[in-house]
């Protein structure tokens, strides 16, 4: 991290109130669980993130595989995107060139996002 950056984030530490603070220091650690540096010792005495649930968000009648997989990157924010890029994509491009019925389509998506969240969860808990 630059100096730069480092500077700051320190001000915006000491300008947030205190709620506010301790939010994006519990967000700092999350990043640092999915993201963090292979063989950098945890912090200890630091309780878990937790991983916010996802959001309730009942799929529309008629809703189409384009619109489901909007819906379900919103209903699961904390999800990386990009690590499900691949099975989405085979997934729609089972519906739009195989011609597969977009409901089942739909229902796969459900089932791998609320997966990856549930893996998710089970890795904060280690």
């Amino acid at each position: 991290m630059t100096d730069g950056t480092e500077k700051r984030l320190t001000e915006i530490l000491k300008s947030l109130p205190a709620a506010q603070a301790g939010a994006l220091l519990e967000f700092a650690e999350f990043l640092l669980i999915r993201h963090g540096v292979d063989g950098l010792e945890p912090v200890k005495n630091i309780a878990a993130v937790e991983i916010p649930k996802p959001l309730d968000i009942p799929r529309p009648a008629g809703e189409t595989v384009v619109k489901a997989v909007k819906r379900l990157r919103v209903t699961y924010p904390m999800l990386d995107a990009r690590k499900l890029l691949n099975q989405t994509s085979e997934l729609m491009t089972q519906h739009l060139v195989q011609g597969r019925e977009a409901v089942q389509v739909i229902e796969e998506m459900e089932i791998l996002f609320r997966l990856s969240y549930e893996k998710l969860t089970v890795k904060n808990e280690d």
